[in-house]
Parts: structure tokens; C-alpha cells; sequence
């Protein structure tokens, strides 16, 4: 399975990105793979964003981003997609999209890793 994410760039506080993620699979079902996102800031530890049931069902943001970021996915064309929205400085990072084992916030339980996208949001 290889993800290519893409989408990063500079953006004013307050403003609006829209993140991608292509998936490659082979043997696999990509309408059958949990699917995320994760970021991290400069010196700090990779942290979870946001994720999506196989089926394309949402399950809890972290705090830091409910409300303002959406995730979604598209099993016909193996994408899935972070909107952005109200970004703040905080959000800057190199965000990265990851096929889970499982409906998990955890790093340990990414089974794939794209090569991550910078967002860098500017005050």
C-alpha cells in the first residue's frame, strides 16, 4: 500500500486548506481499511487528527481540531481528504495520512504512512 499526500503550503491565520491523500493498494481493498490523519510540529510528537471508518464514517476529532477540520474519504477513487478550515498557528506541522489496523488514535496502530504534507500557517 503506498499513500501520496498532498495539499500543504502556507496559509494566513484564519484561513482554509483542503488536504489529499491517494492510495495505491495492492492485495488489499482500500473500502476495507481504516483510514487517518497525524501531524506533527516541529519538536513535538506525531499526534492524532482525525480518522475514518472503512465505510466512510467519521469517528472523534481530537479537541485541538473538532469543529474546524473534516475527513472524508472516497472508495471509488481511494482518496481520502482533510478540509482545514479557521486554521491557527498551532495547526502548523508536516501532516501525514496513515492506513490504520483499527478504529485507533494511536501512532502504534498505523499499519502505513504516507511521506506528509506541510501546512504552515502564519500569524
Amino acid at each position: 500500500v503506498q499513500l501520496q499526500a498532498s495539499g500543504g503550503g502556507l496559509v494566513q491565520a484564519g484561513g482554509s486548506l483542503r488536504l489529499s491523500c491517494a492510495v495505491s493498494v495492492s492485495g488489499r481493498t482500500f473500502s476495507r481499511i481504516f483510514m487517518g490523519w497525524f501531524r506533527q510540529a516541529p519538536g513535538k510528537d506525531r499526534e492524532f487528527v482525525a480518522s475514518v471508518t472503512p465505510s466512510g464514517g467519521t469517528t472523534p476529532y481530537a479537541d485541538s481540531v473538532k469543529g474546524r477540520f473534516t475527513v472524508a474519504r472516497d472508495n471509488d477513487e481511494s482518496t481520502l481528504s482533510l478540509q482545514m478550515n479557521s486554521l491557527r498557528p498551532e495547526d502548523t506541522a508536516v501532516y501525514y495520512c496513515a492506513g490504520l489496523r483499527s478504529q485507533s488514535t494511536r501512532t502504534s496502530d498505523v499499519e502505513y504512512w504516507g511521506q506528509g504534507t506541510l501546512v504552515t500557517v502564519s500569524s
